[in-house]
């Protein structure tokens, strides 16, 4: 059985599709492509369709990161159709969690950087609109969290 799995930021044009982009990638060279579907969706659909931002994008090149995806927001059937769906701050998970109505999907509904290992961020920032390294020091989060994510998933 395909574990699915949904990552999910504001606008899915930097921190969740990298994090699919990076998760994606390490199924992929594991070898556990068949065992995965991995997606991003946002919480607004502002830049639906659209790529990964270019500065994501690069910055996924510079570690050798396939670019994958295309903008789209969330929707009310995708909290039944994922296993997990993973938040990259508070704001998202309170917004994923408020389109179940019922509560039958909270418990799949969970921060990303809670499958961070060695990492103190409690949440993943969004370097949208910052400077300098910011979406450097966003994929060194998303790379922790996504191979213990692997390990722990692949395990179970």
């Amino acid at each position: 059985m395909k574990r699915r799995i949904l990552f999910l930021c504001m606008g899915n044009i930097c921190r969740s599709p990298a994090a699919q982009c990076i998760f994606q990638e390490l199924v992929n060279s594991a070898g556990l492509s068949e065992n995965y579907e991995i997606d991003s969706a946002g919480t607004l659909h502002f830049h639906e369709g659209s790529p990964p931002d270019s500065r994501m994008q690069s910055a996924l090149r510079k570690r050798n990161i396939p670019i994958i995806g295309r903008a789209r927001p969330i929707v009310e059937k995708d909290l039944a159709y994922y296993d997990l769906i993973l938040a990259m701050d508070t704001n998202n998970l309170i917004d994923a969690k408020k389109l179940d109505r019922d509560g039958t999907f909270q418990d799949k509904i969970q921060l990303f950087c809670d499958y961070c290992k060695s990492r103190s961020e409690k949440e993943v920032p969004d370097p949208y609109y910052g400077k300098g390294d910011g979406f450097e020091h966003v994929l060194d989060i998303l790379e922790n969290g996504c191979t213990n994510l692997l390990q722990l998933t692949n395990s179970v």
